[in-house]
């Protein structure tokens, strides 16, 4: 399976606490839920597509938790697009302390994380999906398991909040596999890794 990420950002490259103004406020965050009256029909189109392609899901633990705690509870949710791909697909949680999760066909993936992922990605199939999970994408990119990266760009500058890419990190390279941008100003980038740079 190919490895895929998929992230909602803001300009300035913030993605914590996206879906409402309680879902995230870890390190004092205020500015939740600054995605909902962004978002507009050709975008949510756009995310519905790539859920649906998905034959499975990894996340980190937080992210994990919140998607048990609505993608996968509550009704409105279940019956969505989005919602009946996390539904009806394997999950998987990377994961530094083993837990028992209670959302249906979840794995926990502890000990050796990057083996573990390395041999899911050596499954037949699509795509394993990562919805969301920043600290886990950091880590996948740092350890060059991401195939390819999908950025909804919101429009809008948040101003505080846990960015997509840290200050530090490697320097690695990206090929703009597609790029579109939706009628309420989202665009839509598609990127492929293509390996570590040094620089100049």
């Amino acid at each position: 399976m190919k490895l895929t990420t998929n992230t909602n950002v803001s300009v300035d490259g913030v993605m914590q606490g996206l879906g409402g103004p309680d879902e995230d406020r870890r390190g004092g965050f205020e500015r939740g839920g600054w995605v909902m009256d962004k978002f507009d029909v050709e975008a949510m189109a756009a995310l519905d597509e790539i859920y649906g392609r998905a034959d499975a899901f990894l996340f980190g633990r937080r992210t994990y938790e919140i998607f048990a705690g609505s993608w996968g509870t509550l009704d409105e949710l279940r019956t969505h697009p989005i919602g009946v791909a996390l539904n009806t697909r394997p999950k998987y949680v990377a994961s530094t302390t083993p837990f028992d999760p209670e959302w249906a066909n979840t794995t926990v993936l502890s000990g050796d994380v990057a083996e573990a992922i390395r041999e899911l990605k050596a499954k037949p199939g699509g795509e394993l999906q990562v919805p969301g999970s920043g600290v886990l994408v950091r880590w996948l990119m740092e350890n060059d398991l991401v195939d390819e990266m999908t950025l909804f760009t919101v429009p809008v500058v948040v101003g505080q909040g846990t960015r997509l890419f840290p200050d530090a990190g490697p320097l690695i390279a990206l090929e703009m596999v597609e790029t579109r941008a939706t009628p309420g100003g989202v665009t839509i980038q598609v990127y492929r890794p293509t390996g570590r740079q040094t620089a100049a």
